[in-house]
């Protein structure tokens, strides 16, 4: 009887250990596919992140490529209003400069 006994214990033993196996294998399955299932969301939120810096950078270039274009022509006539500013001075002062570079030249000093 304690024979029979030691082997129903060795066999309750073996039937305990052979499910504690398959809770650690169902454990270790669902730990794997949570890992997997939180891999491929940070892949997918990664992806969508740089999408959205990608559309952010693409649209920062484009403003100011189109701001390069009215920074030219704000400069061009920046350029021409001073040009013509320095032309209207120098025809307004250029009678009085010629004639005082004409009264030096003209000027003996001892």
């Amino acid at each position: 009887m304690d024979a029979s006994r030691g082997q129903n214990g060795i066999q309750q033993l073996l039937a305990a250990e052979q499910g504690a196996q398959h809770i650690v294998n169902a454990a270790r399955t669902a730990k794997m596919a949570r890992l997997k299932q939180a891999k491929e969301e940070a892949e997918k939120e990664v992806a969508e992140f740089r999408a959205q810096m990608e559309a952010e950078f693409q649209r920062k270039v484009a403003e100011s490529s189109g701001d390069s274009g009215a920074n030219v022509k704000r400069l061009e006539q920046e350029t021409d209003a001073k040009i013509h500013h320095l032309k209207t001075e120098a025809a307004r002062i250029s009678h009085d400069v010629v004639h005082m570079l004409l009264r030096h030249v003209t000027t003996v000093k001892n």
